[in-house]
């Protein structure tokens, strides 16, 4: 798993959030950094509500709707990357300065684990040479199930955001 950013590459993309933010006219606010700044604060990957409950329950006066905004504005920014690991629902992970890496989902309890082997780089080179093509970027997501899923942490996240989802509906 991830590891919250250090300071100054967080400092790093508060700079190219506001360059981008001026470079294509959008309102320079507070929540928009708010939000940036909670991502690279946090590991791993999450979905819009994990980022809305993680921030309200921080203290932080942002509404649902404001971190799903802001999420997709720092997609398109390309500070953030947004990933689709089965189902309909959308993940999210820092996309600055990190290395590439590619995922194992358990299609049971949504566990995502990250991994990095360096064969699938010099996969990408070879394709590149063979069809004379620029590889800018790639995303590989190997689908399976846990071996022991009762024992699996992923499972009671899920559990306790459910709870909360049904608690904030009544």
């Amino acid at each position: 798993m991830a590891q919250p950013a250090r300071e100054e590459t967080i400092n790093e993309v508060k700079e190219v959030f506001r360059i981008y933010l001026k470079e294509n006219k959008h309102r320079i606010t507070p929540e928009r950094f708010m939000v940036l700044e909670e991502i690279y604060r946090a590991d791993g990957h999450f979905d819009a509500d994990d980022m809305y409950f993680r921030m309200k329950n921080s203290g932080s006066r942002v509404s649902r709707a404001t971190v799903y905004n802001k999420l997709d504005l720092l997609v398109e920014c390309g500070l953030v990357q947004k990933q689709q690991f089965g189902g309909n629902q959308s993940y999210y992970e820092r996309g600055y300065s990190f290395q590439q890496h590619d995922h194992i989902i358990c299609d049971e309890c949504g566990a995502v684990l990250e991994f990095c082997d360096p064969r699938i780089h010099e996969i990408k080179m070879l394709m590149e040479r063979l069809h004379d093509f620029k590889i800018t970027g790639h995303s590989l997501h190997f689908f399976g199930h846990c071996n022991s899923p009762e024992n699996c942490t992923r499972k009671s996240e899920l559990n306790q955001k459910i709870r909360r989802a049904t608690a904030e509906r009544k």
